[in-house]
């Protein structure tokens, strides 16, 4: 049994128990309550260690892959060029699509306050200061004390400036640092394994404490949110089909057809590079040469997820709406350059874990709690089946792009993608 299907199976466990326990035994509540809340906050805080060190060494070991993959040819700068206007294109799709989203079909307010109370002690809502404090303070003073703080763009911030400025540095010197960031990368990955080996008992604990106290609401609450995210990430899937049309000049059925293979492979594996083979057909299907697609497609599965800004943020604003959190325009577009700059790091992870890597660092910077998404997670089943279509379609779409712009003659490959 997969871990994601063990976490699932939890959810929905610990949420009957708690609805029957509420139901047929009120009186016990309390006292089940105070032994699982513990619990399960105990392993949300688990979870939450692990995000600071986690979020650094994937930013620095991220822009240092992406600056090595541009140094390998013009078709490798031009891809990641385009994913980067990807990348953002994909997040602003949910800065503006989710809210209206929220608004046309708002989670039901008796589902919204019961989990609220549900999760009112695991799930603070931070402050969010005025704008021009909070402008004033992006460049940290001290970075420790953003770290200790979880002032996440002011940490991203001082990465990505250290990020880059290691990529200026003496070759030897540049490598002793990117392989610790990369010891310190694998050492983290190690501690979450150990941390969702247990996620079935925390997710259930959570799970109990939730269903005692929201009821029945709890599922469909759940349900709207698969069902708000997942749209962010078919928009970007859709937007592959203009720009095989109009950027590659392709027939929509052309393209359809041969996208389909591999949209199937995404849908039975939920893995892009398990794709990969399919996409490789499919691109060649679509006329595109060998020499482009042999550079791109492997590039592509390696830096650029094009579905990861748009639902991570609209993931962030799914759980800032939920807790009341005021979300102004200059607040979402500072998330949209947070979503689009942790994408970058999160892309070869599993989805559990660039789940929690790349959506902390977001909900933080708008001021939504983190501690729903040790909940939020056990449903992410569905919504990362729409993540990896939505990916490979991206990814064969701007496959044919790049390939209509004669780019055929660069021959050089990039790094192989990372496992």
């Amino acid at each position: 049994m997969s871990q994601a299907t063990r976490i699932l199976l939890a959810l929905i466990a610990g949420l009957a128990a708690g609805i029957a326990l509420a139901r047929f035994a009120p009186g016990a509540v309390p006292n089940v309550v105070a032994v699982a809340e513990p619990l399960g906050t105990a392993w949300l805080h688990a979870l939450q260690m692990t995000i600071v060190p986690l979020v650094v060494s994937l930013l620095v070991t991220g822009v240092a892959a992406t600056a090595e993959a541009a140094r390998a040819g013009r078709l490798a700068a031009r891809a990641i060029a385009l994913y980067v206007a990807l990348l953002a294109t994909s997040a602003t799709i949910a800065a503006l699509l989710t809210p209206l989203l929220l608004a046309l079909a708002p989670l039901p307010a008796a589902s919204a306050a019961a989990l609220r109370r549900a999760l009112s002690d695991a799930s603070a809502v931070p402050a969010v200061p005025p704008l021009g404090e909070f402008f004033a303070g992006i460049v940290p003073t001290n970075v420790i004390h953003a770290a200790a703080n979880d002032a996440f763009l002011s940490l991203i911030i001082f990465t990505l400036v250290f990020a880059f400025a290691i990529a200026r540095i003496e070759r030897a010197q540049r490598d002793l640092l990117v392989r610790l960031f990369t010891a310190l990368r694998d050492a983290m990955l190690v501690v979450i394994d150990w941390v969702l080996w247990i996620a079935p008992a925390g997710v259930l604990a959570l799970a109990l404490v939730v269903g005692a106290r929201a009821g029945t609401g709890a599922f469909g609450a759940l349900i709207h949110y698969i069902l708000i995210v997942s749209a962010s990430g078919v928009a970007v899937m859709l937007l592959a089909y203009p720009i095989a049309r109009l950027g590659a000049h392709l027939p929509l059925g052309t393209f359809a057809r041969a996208t389909l293979p591999a949209q199937a492979v995404a849908i039975s594996t939920q893995s892009s590079l398990a794709s990969m083979p399919a996409m490789i057909e499919g691109a060649r299907d679509l006329g595109v040469d060998v020499r482009v697609a042999g550079v791109t497609l492997p590039l592509a599965v390696a830096i650029f997820r094009a579905t990861g800004p748009a639902m991570n943020l609209a993931v962030a604003i799914y759980v800032a709406t939920w807790f009341g959190v005021t979300l102004s325009p200059p607040t979402l577009a500072i998330g949209v350059v947070v979503a689009t700059l942790t994408s970058l790091g999160s892309v070869s992870l599993p989805g559990t874990v660039s789940y929690v890597s790349a959506i902390a660092p977001i909900a933080g910077t708008i001021g939504a709690p983190i501690a729903p998404l040790g909940l939020l997670v056990a449903v992410e089943t569905i919504p990362d089946i729409v993540r990896t279509v939505g990916n490979v379609t991206m990814d064969i779409a701007t496959t044919a792009l790049l390939g209509r712009r004669g780019d055929a003659d660069d021959r050089t490959s990039p790094p192989a993608p990372d496992a």
